[in-house]
């Protein structure tokens, strides 16, 4: 019962942090446009109906039913077509992009009246219209920032000591597609064994090298090969030299964990100690995550087809695969609910968890795609570039980019981000990631 309770606390607290991360997201927009005197007439998180929604001034603030996103609507996202009055926006048009274009400026410019016109989003400078645009991005990557500090400096983290916290008792080869497992007869022993190790055993010599560090012994059993091996422990208040040889075995690589390397083995678990981290810590962890997440954004069309083959049985999924919110929510449950852990780790890897979905939002939204905000940067730079050069070159102004004219391409990517969305879900309800 307290289990299932921890696990309903954990899907709650994620999914009010998601609410909270696209709702701040919303403010990222919303505040600077208000600054800079745009027309707002909605803030709303979520799709589709609306639960609830307050008038203020100008403003409609609300919630969605689908806590899936939010939105807020800048009056004059689309400029009125080239030589066309903003007062007589409507017109006709054969062909159905036209079409849609022409419904989508005529539906932007229905409440606008007279004296609203020097109120119109893309009236203003292009740097106000890219900082309306880019914070709300900048407030997911500082929302995850904060968020990793919290738990990195406030908490700390576990970290790997030089001291063993159990034995393996069998060779069995680590591989990210096969774990290792239970052992079996034809096992080997571990090499940990036949040198007498124990729980508790302090090592402080590995082949004649000091040992300062877990990282180290790691590096140096993993150097070994299937080598001869001497190993200086401490246990208790008497030092033993101990004598094996290291087993070969396939292995996470190190810059790498998906990949496998052959390498020394010798089957030991460290012990591990919470050490408080620095912002230095902080600032390379989300350099080395901005990386991770950018490689990972680019690779999702593969990953995606290898979920949808692994929800429809056909592979194993991947541990590393993206996941929808669905996925995410159960796997903050599982944190919540793993009693192997103390309650503030079981919080804390929440934080983390929601540190990583804001530092993948504020990311994803940089693509330069609509409906991402992204495109709607890259845009305005490219209207700044645009006239720039015209005033250099003394050619007439070329007026602004024809933003309605890419809703064919955001009407794509968003069937496409629907599609990726009904996917991931349906693969995290039967094929979930294993997480363990």
């Amino acid at each position: 019962m307290t289990n299932a309770l921890m696990y309903i606390a954990g899907v709650v607290l994620f999914t009010v942090g998601v609410a909270a991360s696209i709702g701040l997201h919303e403010i990222g927009h919303l505040v600077p446009g208000k600054l800079y005197n745009v027309k707002i007439t909605q803030y709303f998180i979520g799709f589709g109906r609306t639960v609830w929604s307050r008038r203020r001034g100008e403003t409609e603030y609300g919630v969605k039913a689908i806590p899936l996103g939010g939105y807020v609507k800048l009056v004059g996202m689309l400029p009125p077509a080239p030589d066309q009055d903003p007062d007589q926006v409507r017109s006709s048009n054969t062909g159905i992009f036209a079409q849609l274009v022409s419904d989508a400026r005529s539906a932007e410019y229905e409440h606008v009246n007279p004296e609203d016109h020097d109120r119109l989003f893309y009236r203003l400078p292009w740097w106000k219209r890219v900082v309306i645009m880019g914070s709300g991005v900048t407030i997911n990557l500082v929302l995850a920032f904060f968020l990793f500090a919290l738990v990195f400096i406030g908490y700390g983290t576990n970290e790997p000591t030089t001291t063993v916290s159990s034995v393996s008792q069998c060779v069995k080869v680590v591989h990210i597609d096969h774990p290792a497992g239970t052992c079996g007869a034809d096992d080997p022993t571990t090499p940990a064994v036949i040198a007498g190790l124990r729980a508790g055993d302090r090592i402080t010599e590995f082949n004649g090298t000091t040992i300062s560090s877990y990282d180290q012994l790691q590096r140096l059993i993993r150097a070994n090969d299937a080598g001869q091996a001497t190993i200086v422990v401490r246990r208790g208040d008497a030092t033993l030299t101990l004598h094996t040889s290291t087993a070969l075995n396939g292995l996470p690589s190190f810059d790498d964990p998906e990949k496998t390397v052959n390498g020394g083995f010798l089957g030991i678990r460290p012990t591990q100690h919470r050490v408080h981290q620095d912002l230095g810590y902080v600032s390379s962890f989300m350099v080395d995550g901005t990386w991770a997440t950018l490689k990972s954004i680019g690779a999702m069309p593969h990953k995606v087809y290898h979920v949808t083959r692994a929800a429809l049985g056909l592979e194993k999924r991947d541990a590393n695969s993206p996941m929808s919110v669905v996925g995410a929510g159960r796997v903050a449950g599982e944190f919540a609910s793993d009693d192997a852990n103390s309650l503030a780790d079981r919080f804390f890897s929440v934080l983390l968890l929601l540190a990583g979905l804001n530092l993948f939002l504020g990311l994803v939204n940089l693509v330069p795609l609509p409906p991402f905000d992204g495109a709607g940067i890259a845009t305005t730079l490219y209207e700044a570039a645009r006239r720039g050069l015209a005033r250099v070159f003394g050619r007439p102004d070329p007026g602004s980019v024809d933003a309605a004219k890419l809703l064919p391409v955001t009407y794509v990517v968003a069937s496409l981000l629907l599609l990726m969305t009904v996917i991931l879900v349906y693969a995290d309800i039967v094929a979930p990631v294993q997480i363990s």
